[in-house]
């Protein structure tokens, strides 16, 4: 896992061959008007802009996810967002089976951390990184990047 601003976003192009064009294209935005909904930008980067009441902790660790096919870069655009997080190889107990189609598999461990992200700030979640996102009080404007492996 990475947590960062988005002015750093520069020093992680080379960790993945999509990486780069994934910042530049969330760079080119007018992030506070961005428009809610979901963009294939190039094969393998698919964009995710998302605006909605936060959850309580609780209901977010009930749906504690990691994925098999794709890294998560999930940017914070206004709002306060707390994540749960826990190294996938500590989860023990996993909440059914992987879904394929939709890239996700469900644990019901508990986090082993919280941290809170803000304006501009992202989180990059490997396949390794189990994650609860969403967690606030208020409405959380966000946008998440699936760059595929």
């Amino acid at each position: 896992m990475i947590i960062d601003s988005l002015e750093n976003a520069g020093r992680y192009t080379s960790i993945h061959p999509l990486f780069a064009q994934a910042f530049e294209y969330i760079k080119s935005l007018d992030l506070k008007n961005a428009e809610i909904g979901k963009t294939d930008l190039s094969d393998g980067l698919k964009i995710i802009v998302a605006e909605k009441e936060g959850m309580k902790q609780e209901e977010s660790v009930a749906k504690f996810e990691c994925h098999n096919q794709n890294i998560d870069i999930q940017l914070c655009i206004s709002g306060k967002e707390q994540m749960g997080w826990k190294p996938r190889q500590s989860c023990n107990s996993p909440k059914g089976e992987y879904n394929t189609e939709k890239d996700v598999l469900f644990y019901n461990d508990a986090p082993d951390m919280f941290f809170e992200l803000s304006d501009n700030q992202f989180a990059i979640f490997f396949p390794e990184d189990v994650h609860a996102p969403m967690i606030g009080d208020h409405v959380i404007k966000k946008l998440i990047v699936k760059v595929k492996i």
